[in-house]
């Protein structure tokens, strides 16, 4: 499991999902039910969300394909079809993945009816995302852990991408929302995202808590604090720090975004909305360049969380 072809695969599924989750929540814990009627609002989210879902569909089956093909010693072109449905038949991961691709076409299916009831089918959507995104946790170390203990280590991995998947849906709506495109937000999107912003403080606090609190749960279970010396001297170890780099990096960029970029974004919306000031596109610029620098720092831990899930934490032989 160490081809990088098949490290790749796993970033694009982990990316791929956590964008389908986070990005059918947002109009959920973000916009009011009146906004989420709005196809201004939403319709980007929604033909992203399509894309998303078959875009999904076709990793997964191309990363179960290639996993079962490493395990049978195999090339992918090679591995026949009985072969393939016994790995998937009589193992945890084969069933995750059954899960995974019910869930992610029942939020297809959401996707396209979307308009029709547009509060009832998102939470139907992120329903089926987050599920795609809890199959994820049998892909990894929590996967191969047994017992009770390996039970208590998927239902911290799960809660832990879910809350990854929300502050990672969000930044890629706000940006959606502020995209550039056709000489930017219309002044009735900027200030809804303006509202969307002030909404999402309190649901990203939870997030960070619950990231922070769910990683030293997984990281005891992974390593151990009293084992913490012999993994910094292996290449797991090592990519931690990286990782627990950028989340801070995150941290910072999400309290200039709070405390300082929106705020400015707010007072530029008052001015224009009493004559005084152009379109504010200054300040939409400015928090979008931080969103974005914030949504890359979010790819590279989720490339870095690909890699983990192949390494031995103590620089043992891959898994």
């Amino acid at each position: 499991m160490s081809d990088p072809v098949l490290i790749g695969i796993r970033f694009a599924l982990y990316a791929d999902l956590m964008l389908i989750a986070g990005l059918a929540a947002f109009p959920l814990h973000a916009l009011t039910r009146q906004d989420r009627a709005s196809p201004e609002l939403t319709d980007g989210i929604w033909r992203a969300e399509r894309w998303l879902c078959a875009t999904g569909l076709l990793l997964s089956a191309l990363g179960m394909g290639v996993l079962a093909a490493s395990m049978q010693g195999v090339g992918l072109l090679a591995l026949d079809a009985q072969s393939f449905r016994d790995i998937v038949g009589q193992s945890d991961v084969g069933t995750a993945w059954l899960y995974r691709s019910a869930a992610l076409a029942a939020a297809l299916a959401a996707a396209i009816w979307m308009r029709r009831w547009p509060t009832a089918v998102a939470a139907l959507f992120a329903v089926a995302g987050l599920v795609a995104v809890g199959t994820l946790a049998w892909s990894g170390h929590a996967g191969a852990t047994e017992g009770v203990a390996g039970t208590i280590h998927r239902i911290s991995d799960i809660v832990h991408m879910t809350a990854a998947a929300v502050w990672i849906g969000a930044i890629a709506a706000f940006l959606l929302l502020l995209s550039p495109r056709r000489g930017g937000p219309s002044p009735t999107t900027v200030v809804i995202a303006l509202r969307s912003l002030d909404r999402f403080s309190v649901v990203g606090t939870i997030c960070v808590l619950t990231i922070a609190g769910t990683g030293l749960l997984n990281g005891q279970m992974i390593i151990g604090a009293e084992n913490l010396g012999r993994s910094l001297a292996a290449p797991y170890g090592q990519g931690l720090l990286a990782k627990l780099a950028l989340f801070a990096l995150m941290l910072a960029l999400a309290a200039a975004n709070r405390w300082r970029l929106t705020p400015a974004l707010g007072a530029a919306v008052a001015r224009m909305d009493a004559g005084d000031d152009p379109y504010p596109s200054e300040a939409i610029a400015a928090l979008r360049r931080s969103l974005i620098v914030e949504a890359v720092a979010a790819f590279a831990i989720l490339a870095l969380v690909a890699w983990f899930g192949t390494l031995d934490p103590f620089g043992g032989e891959a898994m």
